[in-house]
């Protein structure tokens, strides 16, 4: 355990074909960027909007420092950085989840769906760390990542089909534009992360790995794309809203 906190402590030396390295530094440098123009465009909009834009800077603010963290141990122990990456995605998933009920407030939506999408998103995420970490062996990564899916899945369905859907088409507009976009995000953007368990566990699916492709360069990929995807989405939104009520 020691020994693991010392390589954490000490800053480890990228070499210079390390492309899996590569992609931590550029997805930590481009989130933090992206956090810092979040951050400091908030003031050209309304209240109604300025916390929607707070909310996407702290999930690239946080994740760009948990990158800087996970990049540390890739090139010091040149293996996957699994708990401080399930870190970052516990913080931030449920952040991008908040994302729908903000929208969504103009069109009534109450905390209860808010805090039914962090719920899901929370289980989602242990289920997932338990199956890939902890109970490695047997039927456990199944069980857990059957576990992790179902969880997925329910909020794939609450923002596609759900109490999600019938708010944004009532708000309409921006509101209802924004709203199916993030749907896409969660929908295809986010299925990277279940190929990525299955690639990482044992069991038939285990072959995915076998294709040559390192899971941690998708998901580092994935995660910018996602994480600064979402904040741009909701910042369009907010330029939107706020160009139809200066009109």
């Amino acid at each position: 355990m020691s020994n693991f906190f010392n390589a954490i402590a000490s800053v480890g030396k990228m070499a210079t074909d390390d492309y899996v390295g590569f992609t931590f530094f550029v997805g930590c440098m481009a989130m933090m960027a992206a956090a810092a123009f979040f951050f400091l465009s908030m003031n050209q909009f309304d209240r109604k909007w300025r916390v929607s834009i707070l909310v996407s800077g702290l999930i690239t603010f946080i994740a760009a420092v948990h990158y800087w963290y996970m990049r540390d141990y890739w090139a010091a122990n040149a293996e996957s950085p699994t708990f401080f990456r399930y870190v970052d995605w516990v913080l931030t998933v449920p952040l991008m989840c908040v994302e729908f009920y903000l929208i969504l407030k103009v069109a009534g939506a109450k905390k209860s769906l808010m805090w039914q999408m962090i719920f899901l998103s929370v289980v989602m995420l242990v289920t997932g760390y338990a199956g890939e970490a902890i109970h490695t062996t047997g039927s456990g990564p199944a069980l857990w990542g059957l576990i992790s899916g179902i969880a997925y899945f329910a909020i794939v369905y609450i923002i596609w089909f759900g109490e999600a859907k019938k708010l944004a088409e009532n708000a309409g507009g921006a509101v209802l534009k924004a709203h199916k976009t993030l749907c896409w995000f969660v929908l295809v953007g986010w299925a990277i992360y279940p190929l990525g368990y299955m690639a990482g566990t044992e069991g038939w699916y285990s072959g995915v790995a076998n294709l040559g492709l390192n899971m941690d360069v998708i998901y580092n990929i994935g995660d910018a794309i996602n994480k600064i995807g979402f904040g741009l989405v909701v910042y369009g939104a907010a330029v939107a809203a706020q160009s139809t009520a200066d009109a």
